[in-house]
Parts: structure tokens; C-alpha cells; sequence
């Protein structure tokens, strides 16, 4: 029998979310965009083909938030 939620250790619950939040994206497909997203999407898409920035690498974004904490 698995134990309440509130009984989770915060090891159990980050794996909880991390799976749940799995689940989600294997799904994405079936999570229809509202017009109001797809206008957003399309807006930065836009902004980027025209600025051709790439932004930074994830590993560097994580180091910089690591070092403020």
C-alpha cells in the first residue's frame, strides 16, 4: 500500500513530481494549445528568427542561480 503524500520523505516527493511531470510531457501531444499560447509561441519564434540570439546554454543559467543561492 503506498503512503500518503504527506508522509513522503522530500527524496519521495521530488520523484513523485519528477514522474508526474514525466507523465505530462509523453503526453504533450494530446495538450492542445490555447490561441492565446499558439499567438505567444509564434511571437517568440518571430523574435527569434530575427534576432538569431541563441541565448545561453542551460548548464550556464543553472551555474549563475547556483552562485546567487
Amino acid at each position: 500500500m503506498a503512503k500518503p503524500v504527506q508522509d513522503l520523505s522530500l527524496e519521495e516527493l521530488l520523484k513523485l513530481v519528477e514522474d508526474i511531470w514525466d507523465s505530462i510531457a509523453a503526453e504533450q501531444e494530446h495538450v492542445p494549445l490555447t490561441p492565446d499560447q499558439r499567438m505567444e509561441l509564434d511571437r517568440r519564434l518571430d523574435e527569434f528568427e530575427v534576432d538569431s540570439e541563441p541565448g545561453d546554454f542551460a548548464g550556464d543559467v543553472v551555474a549563475r542561480i547556483r552562485k546567487v543561492l
